[in-house]
């Protein structure tokens, strides 16, 4: 697993102290530290012999700051070193916590995307009551259209099934209401265009959802939305679990999500995330490399047909 060592707002203290949990929890894990040379011997120096031996290094001293525009990714930097070591085959995965626009970018341009799919999604996986909930997009693509939303819905069944184990995953489209026509824009013209969609895995779009199905999971396995609200919401399901005293014993909003429709495995951290959470991020970049998970999506949206023309505004990567 490439890990950047300077993404998140803490860095690169919490990322250290997230990569080294990850290493003494799993044996057969191994990391490239992409970073300042000094911050991965601090990580080094706290491991014992054998768990040394499952650590690289690529020494890189830029990091694409919070503010930065997504472009900036395009000089050297941390999350570009990382994803260039994926692409090269010296590494499976990339985790990283920096900029969300920045790694988007980096994976874009560094790995590909699939065909058929112009704005990556970020998924994340939210425990509810009935099972696991996929919520896309939570930051990849903040203005999508309706096509852009249709095939995230392709990739939200798919991954459901994949990395989760959903037999026959219901798909659901985030609105203000359950009835047919509720909602913005955006959501009237994307709810024909998902009913349309040849779903993946025996996967049935079941019309409009509300914020509550998700914490349920009785409606859907998958919610999508764009990635502006669905990132305000995952944010805000964080904010409640927080009043509450802390997340519920199987789980709470995760600070990791997995890049779904580039050519490689790629996890977000969540730019606050807190040692644990930058652990976790790993666990589950390990997870899905381990599944295959980015190859077995692929094969499985190869022989659905897309729609060639894209949305209005959408583009290649960010100019």
């Amino acid at each position: 697993m490439a890990v950047d060592l300077l993404g998140g707002d803490d860095a690169p203290a919490v990322v250290v102290d997230g990569a080294l949990r990850a290493v003494r929890t799993d044996p057969a894990l191994h990391l490239m530290l992409v970073g300042p040379i000094e911050v991965a011997d601090e990580l080094i120096g706290a491991l014992d012999p054998a768990q040394r031996a499952r650590v690289t290094v690529r020494p890189v001293r830029t990091a694409v700051g919070m503010a930065d525009h997504p472009t900036a990714v395009r000089g050297e930097s941390t999350v570009r070193t990382a994803v260039q070591a994926v692409r090269d085959g010296l590494a499976d995965a990339v985790v990283s916590a920096g900029s969300t626009g920045a790694t988007v970018t980096a994976a874009a341009i560094g790995l590909g995307r699939w065909t058929g799919i112009r704005r990556p999604a970020l998924a994340a996986t939210l425990p509810a009551v009935e099972g696991p909930v996929v919520l896309l997009d939570v930051g990849g693509t903040l203005e999508p259209g309706p096509a852009t939303l249709a095939r995230h819905a392709l990739l939200g069944a798919a991954y459901a099934s994949v990395a989760h184990a959903v037999t026959a995953p219901r798909v659901g489209l985030l609105s203000v209401g359950h009835e047919t026509g509720k909602g913005d824009r955006l959501r009237r013209a994307a709810a024909p265009a998902l009913a349309a969609a040849p779903l993946p895995c025996d996967g049935r779009y079941v019309g409009l959802v509300e914020g509550y199905d998700i914490s349920l999971g009785a409606r859907a396995d998958v919610v999508v939305t764009d990635g502006f609200t669905g990132n305000v919401l995952l944010k805000a399901i964080e904010g409640a679990y927080a009043m509450a005293g802390g997340p519920p014993s199987r789980g709470g909003a995760p600070r990791a999500a997995a890049l779904l429709g580039v050519g490689g495995t790629v996890v977000v951290c969540h730019g606050a995330a807190g040692p644990e959470d930058v652990a976790s991020g790993i666990a589950l970049a390990a997870h899905l490399w381990r599944r295959d998970a980015a190859g077995t999506l692929r094969a499985l949206l190869a022989d659905i047909p897309h729609d060639p023309a894209p949305d209005r505004h959408d583009t290649e990567v960010a100019p």
